[in-house]
């Protein structure tokens, strides 16, 4: 038997104009947790497609329990035992929870589906994996923690030798996360063998047994957790040290850019009161479902508000749907940037321009020219990794799609950024540069808002702090209060006070 139960020796994957994978290694043990970290455009999309048989490639050994395998398609990979459960769910949430763990899997009885078996095989997989749930009720019904124990369900019914979980808590609370936490550590205590995907290097150090990092395609080095540290990490990852991972600047406080005074929304927001101002970020903390994105949905028009006033450099404003907030002057960065923020079948060049339509247009039509000369200055100062600008957004790695999302927007009138959850899914590369996009905003006067889940950044990268609970403002924090900290912040997200 082979030391490792899945190895990928000197793989190389070519695409037209790019090589995205070149002498790429991966090597995971029985019963091992190997976290598996790089920049977007690192080449783990492409290496989990090869090892899951979406790709196959150019060069290089696939070998499973010692054997070497050739996948032809991702039906050849799971019949092997390799199994993957990605970050954008596969889950039909129409179907039953019984449908969507069988599905092309079916138990028949004759000419017929055995639903009765299938049902009860749901349920004690859906239990050993501490989901005590009703499988006959549609997947849809339950929230993204409990679907995604449902793709998980999907491997352990295969037998899976060795499980890919590609950012499997980009979309969860924290109760949920240490859910999944439990369930990988029950999976290894059966031998089997997960590749854990994640960017939040807390995460590795908490659960992995070794980390491989990649780079530009290729293998840079694997090594046990304990010879690892987050500066090595993140050294490795990009090429360079990362002295300050949240390069703050100071921009020169101005005008109050916009106020919301007693926003109400019906169940969701409860007289929401906030001012933001130009040359400031102003972070928004808070739990999950404490009602940061339901606020800045309601600021740009795209959900109604019951009661409550808009002001945008003290003129009030009606803001009765999104085309109405571009035009006056704001920019939102939806924190769902596949499902609202792009469009993901159309090119770089086409999403840029986006949310201007108009002003790159000559008379009747689009001028083509002004376009490209944006586009290819857009790719330059965002570092977008592409080989052409009419590359379809689609193909694109997380971070770089996400950088699509800040172009279409810089490439407005806005005054007024809101960046929802913005790093989310990116590595630290990217963070960075994102970041560094913020502070060229406030540098320029503009007023930019920034809505995360992650306190180092909102810490990092705040001047003000709102913080929110259950539809509700708690506190605002300056940064040169002594509640500027983790600990304060945190207590007010929990429903506590801050004494003056």
């Amino acid at each position: 038997m082979s030391e490792y139960v899945v190895e990928l020796k000197d793989a190389v994957k070519r695409f037209p104009g790019v090589v995205a994978l070149k002498n790429m290694h991966l090597a995971v043990k029985p019963g091992e947790i190997l976290g598996l970290i790089g920049e977007n455009g690192a080449g783990k999309s492409t290496l989990i497609k090869v090892l899951t048989g979406v790709h196959q490639p150019d060069e290089g050994t696939i070998l499973v329990d010692g054997k070497p395998m050739v996948f032809k398609n991702p039906n050849e990979s799971a019949a092997a035992g390799i199994a993957c459960v990605y970050q954008e769910l596969n889950i039909e949430k129409l179907l039953s929870v019984t449908d969507n763990i069988f599905i092309n899997k079916w138990i028949r009885k004759g000419a017929l589906l055995d639903y009765d078996t299938m049902h009860k095989k749901a349920k004690e997989v859906m239990q050993s994996l501490g989901q005590d749930i009703d499988p006959h009720k549609a997947a849809g019904t339950f929230g993204m923690g409990v679907q995604q124990m449902i793709e998980i369900a999907k491997a352990v019914l295969i037998d899976a030798k060795m499980i890919i979980m590609d950012e499997p808590t980009s979309s969860l609370g924290e109760k949920e996360v240490q859910q999944l936490m439990k369930t990988c550590r029950d999976l290894k205590a059966r031998g089997i063998g997960i590749v854990f995907v994640s960017h939040k290097l807390e995460e590795l150090f908490e659960l992995c047994d070794r980390v491989t990092v990649i780079r530009d395609g290729e293998y840079i080095d694997t090594k046990p957790i304990d010879q690892w540290n987050n500066d090595s990490l993140i050294t490795a990852m990009v090429g360079r040290t990362l002295e300050n991972q949240f390069p703050k600047e100071f921009g020169v406080k101005g005008e109050c850019a916009l106020k919301a005074e007693n926003i109400c929304e019906a169940g969701v927001l409860d007289h929401v009161s906030f001012e933001a101002y130009r040359g400031q970020i102003l972070g928004f903390a808070g739990l999950v479902g404490a009602g940061r994105t339901e606020t800045m949905r309601a600021i740009f028009g795209a959900d109604p508000i019951d009661s409550g006033k808009i002001y945008i450099s003290g003129k009030e404003v009606a803001i009765k749907d999104p085309r109405a907030a571009i035009k006056a002057g704001i920019a939102f960065l939806t924190e769902d940037r596949k499902g609202q923020g792009l469009v993901l079948a159309q090119t770089i060049r086409t999403n840029l321009v986006l949310a201007n339509m108009k002003g790159f247009s000559k008379g009747m039509f689009l001028d083509e020219k002004r376009i490209l000369e944006s586009g290819k200055k857009n790719i330059e100062s965002l570092r977008i990794k592409t080989p052409s600008i009419d590359e379809i957004v689609g193909q694109l790695s997380g971070g770089n799609q996400q950088k699509v999302v800040i172009g279409k927007w810089v490439n407005t009138d806005a005054e007024i950024f809101i960046f929802d959850e913005p790093t989310r899914g990116i590595d630290v590369g990217a963070k960075v540069e994102v970041y560094n996009v913020m502070n060229s905003l406030v540098k320029q006067g503009k007023c930019v808002i920034m809505v995360s889940s992650e306190m180092p950044e909102i810490l990092g990268m705040s001047d003000r702090v709102v913080v929110m609970r259950g539809g509700k403002v708690m506190a605002t924090v300056e940064r040169d209060s002594k509640h500027f900290n983790q600990e304060s912040i945190m207590k007010a997200a929990w429903g506590g006070t801050l004494d003056d």
